[in-house]
């Protein structure tokens, strides 16, 4: 039994090896099989393509080169391109028309033959695509014909497109895009090489919007730059001032603005600021009350139109037409006075209010209001007409007032207790030298110019009066009269008889007791009378309800009298008179 076990061993190791050689065989016959096989499906494609070919837009897979002829032919055979247009219209061009045919320059089967059948395990899901130019051909000369005579190409029926445009102003609404309008006018070159290509490609359908070849609005309705102005000429015409003038009102819109405005050369827009300057000019002439004559309701009962004078509305027009104008550019509508130079008290006829004095030159006598309310009257001396020193008549804004001022002349200085200036170098002021006020003195023994006023009139007045306050100097025939009266109020008995005067009233006061003292009767102790600078000429009297004379000199050109009062903040124009 020992003996054997070494056999049986032996026995098995040659099983072992029998089969390890016949699974070999097997292995390597199988082996053989497969790739005798994956040769064999290889040499198919020698004559075909592989999977998933296309050429020129036909599946070529796994077809000849001349199946893939057929396939071109037979796509060739009754071609038609329908060419869609804009708005929905439709026209065909055949292949017959334009000489239409295969052309094979063996281009097909250079493709097959650069080929690798070895390699179309990896074209079974690989994608191939060759697009060769020399598979059909067409008469260039019949296509151009072709399509020259496409409805498309009409002139007549052509519409050539439109730039977007901004259009009117329309009241209410401002500006706005007019759209652009696309038209139908195509591009020729374009519409020929889209066909062209089309045709190469045996398309059935072109889409000239798809092609891009309509020519297209040199503005479009979205141009930025065409918004941007229509956006900043409505930030204009959008802005509504509101100007108020008392109870009156003026409002400017678009509706005038729009004519003041437009875009420059640079593109931007802009505000004529001229056009700006003459409406703010317009507003002056029409509710500027400053050198235009006054009507007022005198205290004797008569009207007077008073011309001359400085008092009054006056629009800085330079300041004014700078804000307007910045005002317009922001956009923000608003409601605003103007910027004035000088101001009044109102705004309408009446624009010196209930607080003023009242200066009749013909009467020699005033009274100053507060409020409607009469605080003081008095008999007073005016310029002296004799010299050409006439007080003129007019509306004037007292300047300042001031206390223990200097009046001073060439070869003079004399001192007052109350200084008010109100045409220059006119004004109120005490006259403690004079015994007598009122009548006719003022005739041939006024003063230069200034309303020379007893002493506790004077004081009256400057307590209760403020710069600004109107001053109306007037002339009112009829009411002249002869009667003088002391510092006292207390009148001078007459030397004849009074002539008969008329009394005239208001609300507020009544006409003063008068007497009659001779007309040369002069004021006693006169201050030195230095010589003016500049003649006057007295203003003659006119009627009740008629313009009041005056023709002295505006305060702007400079008041005759004598000098100016020491410590007057500097005013520099010529002072009152001292008589």
């Amino acid at each position: 039994m020992e003996r054997e076990k070494p056999r049986s061993r032996k026995k098995k190791r040659l099983g072992v090896k029998f089969w390890a050689a016949v699974c070999g065989g097997i292995a390597v016959a199988a082996a053989a099989t497969v790739t005798v096989l994956y040769i064999q499906t290889g040499k198919q494609y020698r004559t075909v393509f592989f999977p998933n070919t296309t050429i020129n837009g036909i599946d070529a897979s796994k077809k000849t080169v001349d199946e893939v002829k057929q396939l071109i032919a037979s796509g060739i055979d009754g071609y038609t391109l329908t060419i869609k247009e804009r708005g929905g219209a439709e026209e065909v061009i055949s292949g017959d028309e334009i000489g239409l045919e295969s052309v094979f320059d063996g281009s097909l089967e250079r493709l097959l033959e650069e080929q690798e059948p070895n390699d179309w395990f990896r074209h079974r899901k690989a994608t191939q695509t060759f697009e060769i130019d020399t598979m059909i051909q067409f008469s260039d000369e019949k296509l151009t014909g072709v399509v020259d005579a496409l409805n498309c190409f009409d002139e007549a029926q052509v519409v050539k497109p439109q730039d977007a445009v901004m259009s009117e102003y329309v009241s209410g609404q401002g500006y706005s895009v007019i759209p652009a309008v696309e038209g139908s006018e195509l591009d020729r070159e374009k519409v020929m090489a889209g066909i062209a290509e089309a045709v190469n490609g045996l398309q059935r359908e072109l889409s000239l919007e798809e092609l891009d070849a309509y020519v297209k609005p040199g503005v479009p309705s979205d141009d930025a730059d065409l918004l941007a102005r229509v956006q900043a000429l409505n930030k204009f015409v959008n802005v509504r001032v509101t100007y108020t003038f008392g109870d009156s009102r003026e409002v400017l819109s678009g509706d005038t603005i729009k004519d003041w405005i437009g875009i420059g050369d640079d593109g931007n827009a802009y505000v004529s600021s001229g056009a700006v300057t003459e409406y703010v000019k317009s507003l002056a002439s029409k509710y500027d009350t400053y050198n235009k004559a006054k009507t007022l309701n005198t205290s004797y009962g008569k009207t007077v139109r008073i011309t001359g004078g400085s008092y009054g509305w006056r629009i800085d027009q330079s300041a004014e037409a700078d804000e307007l104008a910045a005002i317009i550019r922001s956009g923000e509508s608003q409601t605003r006075e103007p910027v004035y130079k000088q101001k009044a008290v109102s705004h309408g006829a009446n624009d010196y209010g209930s607080t003023y004095v009242e200066i009749n030159l013909t009467a020699q006598h005033l009274f100053y209001y507060k409020d409607g309310s009469l605080v003081v009257e008095s008999d007073f001396v005016s310029g002296n007409e004799a010299k050409g020193w006439a007080t003129p008549a007019g509306v004037y804004p007292l300047t300042y007032k001031q206390k223990d001022a200097v009046l001073k002349g060439e070869d003079y200085k004399t001192p007052v207790d109350y200084w008010m200036p109100f045409n220059g170098g006119i004004g109120l002021h005490d006259a403690t030298w004079r015994s007598s006020f009122g009548g006719t003195l003022y005739k041939n023994g006024g003063s230069h110019g200034c309303v020379n006023l007893p002493h506790s009139v004077a004081q009256k007045i400057f307590e209760n009066i403020s710069a600004g306050t109107p001053v109306l100097c007037y002339h009112l025939e009829g009411t002249e009269s002869k009667t003088t009266s002391t510092p006292a109020g207390k009148p001078i008995q007459p030397t004849t008889a009074a002539p008969e005067t008329t009394a005239a009233t208001t609300p507020a006061a009544t006409t003063p007791a008068a007497t009659t003292a001779s007309p040369e009767t002069t004021a006693p102790s006169e201050a030195p009378a230095p010589k003016p600078t500049e003649s006057q000429t007295a203003a003659p009297t006119k009627a009740p309800e008629t313009e009041a004379s005056t023709t002295a000199s505006s305060p702007e050109s400079g008041e005759k009298g004598p000098g100016v009062p020491t410590g007057s903040s500097g005013n520099k124009e010529i002072g009152p008179g001292v008589s």
